[in-house]
């Protein structure tokens, strides 16, 4: 096998095992924040927390791997989220909010620290020609993840209990680390010279492209937030077993598992924004399903509509911000991306909880198509701009 190949699927794998530690868990926060008596804006604040460590990490991250450290940052990340593990588990074992609170926050700096060094990666090692391709594929680990991850992490606890289920995150965590050592020993600074004095002008990030897409990033993770928060603690008001929400967040990574490749071959050849647009409202039709038909089977609809437009805009996004940034700048321009990711999940996790109070669960899901349509149309408006100004 190609070395450059064998190091891209390398690093594909812990992306892989990485998320799949925190897609393990994502089923059971909620759930598990209500045995703690949690309210709503409680669950909330529990979920968001990891969004707001993620957000103040991640420039450190893109720091990191701009002078040259990539590889070491998506080790650190993922020895982050094993030290995460294990304190879940001591919360479980304690039944302590505060300590489950602190775990939140250091599980997601580790995301803060390890993401913006996997994508950049991802277009370093790239292919010409082929970066919508290679964004595709990193992105397919992702899905990957969320398919196995929701539906292990809510059947372990279901039947092996909440500490059971948080053990796999350190487990899987562990390996995603072990991962990155060879290509650390092949590559060592080839990707970025390490400690590069290159001035980084970071101004080159005030594109129109990162611009929109990371603006509709914002909306777009608000949108999704109430899916991944909310959805679960419905299911768990009324009474459903957590490998319920664990089989429709399969089957959004699974739809999502589809797409992503074609997804970035297209955005490739088509480019970005068209790609983006099928995505979107795709994206947007699952929510609409899911307004009329909320409980399983019949909302696993909704799953697989919201997990075939993500697989599709997702990369195209991904290309649209970061494929024609400079090497030198780009685990930064990563890093600010990705931020938005997280803006916008902590938004939506604290200003959809907030409204929780009011309207409850199932009251929250009629404003996520209206955050992805704002979404879907920032989109647009690189070319709304080229339009009017010639």
């Amino acid at each position: 096998m190609d070395r450059t190949l064998r190091n891209i699927w390398l690093l594909n794998l812990s992306t892989f095992f990485f998320f799949l530690g925190i897609s393990s868990v994502n089923p059971i926060i909620s759930p598990f924040a209500m045995t703690l008596g949690a309210t709503p804006f409680v669950v909330g604040i529990l979920a968001g927390v990891t969004s707001v460590l993620s957000l103040i990490s991640k420039p450190i991250g893109g720091l990191v791997g701009d002078r040259g450290y990539r590889l070491e940052a998506m080790i650190a990340g993922n020895l982050m989220a094993l030290v995460s593990g294990v304190l879940y588990v001591g919360s479980a074992l304690t039944g302590s909010v505060w300590l489950f609170a602190f775990t939140r926050a250091l599980h997601g700096f580790s995301m803060g620290i390890f993401f913006p060094s996997s994508l950049s990666t991802a277009v370093d090692l790239a292919p010409i020609g082929r970066v919508g391709e290679t964004l595709g594929w990193r992105g397919m680990m992702f899905s990957l993840g969320n398919i196995v991850g929701p539906a292990l992490g809510g059947y372990v606890s279901d039947y092996l209990g909440f500490t059971a289920a948080f053990a796999l995150t350190a487990l899987f965590s562990a390996v995603g680390a072990v991962l990155v050592v060879p290509v650390l020993k092949d590559v060592g600074g080839g990707i970025v010279s390490k400690g590069s004095r290159e001035e980084a002008d970071y101004s080159e990030l005030l594109r129109p492209g990162f611009i929109a897409a990371s603006l509709s990033l914002l909306f777009f993770a608000a949108s999704y937030s109430g899916i991944t928060t909310f959805l679960p603690a419905l299911y768990k008001e009324l009474s459903y077993p957590q490998k319920v929400f664990g089989t429709y967040m399969m089957l959004v990574g699974a739809a999502s598992f589809l797409t992503r490749v074609f997804g970035g071959r297209s955005a490739d050849r088509m480019g970005p924004i068209p790609i983006i647009r099928a995505g979107m409202i795709t994206v947007i039709t699952g929510y609409v399903l899911l307004l009329y038909i909320t409980l399983p089977p019949g909302s696993y609809l909704s799953a697989l509509a919201v997990g075939a437009g993500f697989g599709l805009a997702v990369p195209a996004m991904q290309l649209m911000a970061l494929g024609n940034l400079p090497q030198r700048i780009r685990a930064m321009g990563s890093s600010v991306y990705t931020m938005f990711f997280d803006l916008g999940t902590m938004a939506g996790q604290f200003g959809l909880g907030y409204v929780a109070n009011d309207v409850g669960y199932n009251g929250i899901l009629k404003f996520l198509p209206v955050l992805a349509g704002v979404a879907l149309l920032i989109i647009h408006l690189p070319h709304l701009w080229r339009d009017r100004n010639g």
